[in-house]
C-alpha cells in the first residue's frame, strides 16, 4: 500500500517498490475527481466538440511528457518531487518555495470546490440558506473536521471515488441516451467561447499539479514501464473519460454548472454524490496545503507552526476565497496554473537530464541507498528562469500560453547555465540536514 508520508526525507528501497495496479489507481484517482469533469463540463459549453477534444489531446499529450519524464526520475531515484527539486536546479530554499506554491494553488482548488458543496446544500435546500452563508458554513464545517482529525470524514472519502465514477457512468446513459453523436457534433456551444490554445492550458491548469506530485508516487514504482503505463491510464481514465464524457453531456444538457448537471440528471442523488465527491477532494486540499505551508515554514525559518491552528486558518482562507467568488474565475484559475506549474516541471527536466548538474552525487549516492551529503542552498537561475517563463505565458498573445511558459522557462535556465558554465562546476552547497 502507498503512503504517499513514508520515506519523506529518505529514498524508497528496491524491496519497498509495489505493483503497477498499486501506483496506477492511486495516481489516476488525481484525475478522476469532480474538479475533472468541471473542466471537461467548461470545455463541452464554450468549445466546438472538435476543438473541445483537439484541447484535450494536445493538452493531455504536454501533461503526458513532462508527466513521464518526472515521473520516470521519482522512479529511478526513489524519492519525491520536492527533495527531487532539489537536485534539479532549484536547491533546497527553492524545493521549498516549490511547496509554497503548490499548498496556494490547493488554497485555490479549496475555495473551489467547496464553493460547489456549498451551491449544492443551497440547492438541496431550496435556495433558502443563499450561497455567501451556505459557502460559510460548508467550509467552516469542513476545516474544523480536517483540524481535528474527524475520522468519519476519512470514510466518506474513500467511498465517494466508485459512488462518483457510477454517477458518472448513469449520467451519460441518461443524459446521452436519444441523441446521436452526428446530432451532438451539430450543437453550437452556448457558453462564453473559448480558443483552442485557452483551451490546451485550462486542460493543462486542470492537471499539473499533478503532474508535480508524480514523483511523490511513481517513487514506489519498479521500472521506467510502469511509469509509461501511469501515465497512460491516467490521461484515458482523467482526460478521455471523466473529461470526454463531461463534454458531451454539458452540450447535451446546454450549461457547465455541475449543481445544474447533477440535478437534472440524477436529482438529490446526484448532489448527494457532488457533496462527498468535493468532501473528497477537499479532505486531501487542505491537509496537503496546511502540510505545505508547516514544512515551508519550518524549512525557511526553523519554526514549527502548529497544525491544527495552521489549517484553521488556511481553511478561513480557502472560504472566504468561496464566499468572494473564485468558482466564477475558474478558467483564469486554471489559466494561471497552467503558466505557473510548466515552467517548473521544465526546469527539472532539462537539469535532470539535458544538464545532468547533480547527476554523478545523486547517482553515486543511489548506489549506497542514501540521499547526496550535500545539497544546494538555493538556485536563484532556476527560480528567476520559472517566475519569467510565468510571466511569457501570462502577457503573450501569440501561440498556446502553456507552452510557451514551458519553452521560455526551460531555454532561458539552460541558456544561462550554459552561459555561466556552473553545470559542470561544483555548486555552493551545505550539508543535508
Amino acid at each position: 500500500m502507498i503512503k504517499i508520508e513514508d520515506y519523506p526525507l529518505t529514498r524508497v528501497p528496491q524491496d519497498k517498490r509495489v505493483s503497477f495496479l498499486s501506483v496506477a489507481i492511486v495516481h489516476m484517482g488525481m484525475l478522476t475527481a469532480l474538479d475533472q469533469f468541471m473542466l471537461g463540463a467548461v470545455l463541452g459549453h464554450s468549445m466546438t466538440l472538435f476543438d473541445a477534444f483537439s484541447a484535450i489531446f494536445i493538452g493531455s499529450l504536454i501533461f503526458g511528457v513532462v508527466t513521464y519524464g518526472l515521473g520516470l526520475a521519482g522512479m529511478r531515484e526513489g524519492i519525491s518531487g520536492s527533495l527531487l527539486a532539489r537536485w534539479c536546479g532549484f536547491g533546497r530554499l527553492g524545493s521549498v518555495l516549490i511547496g509554497v506554491v503548490v499548498a496556494i494553488s490547493l488554497l485555490g482548488w479549496f475555495g473551489i470546490q467547496n464553493a460547489i458543496f456549498a451551491k449544492s446544500l443551497d440547492f438541496a435546500l431550496g435556495n433558502k440558506l443563499g450561497f455567501g452563508l451556505a459557502a460559510g458554513l460548508s467550509g467552516t464545517l469542513l476545516t474544523i473536521l480536517v483540524a481535528f482529525g474527524f475520522k468519519a470524514l476519512r470514510i466518506a472519502a474513500r467511498i465517494a471515488v466508485p459512488m462518483f465514477i457510477m454517477l458518472v457512468a448513469y449520467i451519460s446513459i441518461t443524459a446521452l441516451s436519444g441523441h446521436n453523436l452526428q446530432e451532438i457534433i451539430q450543437l453550437a456551444p452556448p457558453g462564453e467561447p473559448l480558443t483552442i490554445s485557452a483551451g490546451i492550458t485550462i486542460v493543462v491548469g486542470g492537471a499539473i499539479v499533478a503532474s508535480l506530485m508524480t514523483p511523490d508516487l511513481t517513487r514506489y514504482s519498479r521500472n521506467g514501464k510502469h511509469v509509461f503505463g501511469v501515465t497512460i491510464f491516467t490521461i484515458i481514465a482523467g482526460e478521455f473519460v471523466v473529461n470526454g464524457l463531461a463534454i458531451l453531456i454539458a452540450k447535451t444538457l446546454g450549461t457547465a454548472d455541475v449543481v445544474t448537471i447533477m440535478s437534472q440528471a440524477a436529482g438529490g442523488a446526484g448532489l448527494l454524490v457532488v457533496v462527498f465527491s468535493t468532501l473528497r477532494v477537499n479532505d486531501l486540499n487542505l491537509y496537503s496545503s496546511s502540510l505545505g505551508i508547516v514544512n515551508a515554514v519550518e524549512g525557511m525559518t526553523g519554526k514549527r507552526l502548529k497544525y491544527t491552528a495552521t489549517t484553521l486558518v488556511i481553511g478561513v482562507l480557502g472560504t472566504t476565497l468561496s464566499v468572494l467568488g473564485i468558482l466564477d474565475r475558474f478558467v483564469d484559475f486554471l489559466t494561471v496554473l497552467g503558466v505557473v506549474f510548466p515552467p517548473i516541471i521544465g526546469i527539472m527536466l532539462v537539469d535532470y537530464y539535458l544538464l545532468r548538474t547533480h547527476r554523478k552525487i545523486l547517482d553515486e549516492s543511489r548506489k549506497a541507498g542514501k540521499l547526496p551529503d550535500q545539497t544546494p542552498t538555493i538556485g536563484w537561475t532556476a527560480i528567476i528562469a520559472s517566475i519569467v517563463g510565468g510571466i511569457v505565458g501570462l502577457v503573450t498573445e501569440w501561440g498556446v500560453p502553456t507552452i510557451n511558459s514551458l519553452l521560455a522557462a526551460s531555454l532561458l535556465y539552460w541558456a544561462c547555465k550554459l552561459a555561466l558554465g556552473r553545470y559542470q562546476k561544483p555548486v555552493p552547497s551545505q550539508k543535508l540536514t
